[in-house]
């Protein structure tokens, strides 16, 4: 059986402020596995916005080499 309670953050901090360490720190344990799973999107959407960027001359080699490559198989 699921119940859904539409609460106000004021009142989840009340909630949350009754718990005992131990529920708390299950509680943080579950927000920080919750949020690990947003942020390695994020993360790896970081890393390829901020990374390298080939210049002209970098791409005009590599579609050399990619044409060689592709006469030496033939």
């Amino acid at each position: 059986m699921q119940v859904q309670i539409d609460i106000g953050f004021d009142q989840l901090l009340k909630i949350v402020k009754t718990l005992s360490m131990v529920e708390l720190r299950q509680l943080k344990a579950e927000i920080d596995n919750e949020s690990g799973k947003h942020e390695s999107k994020s993360d790896l959407e970081k890393l390829l916005l901020n990374g390298t960027i080939a210049t002209k001359e970098q791409l005009e080699v590599i579609e050399n080499n990619r044409k060689r490559i592709n006469q030496w198989r033939n």
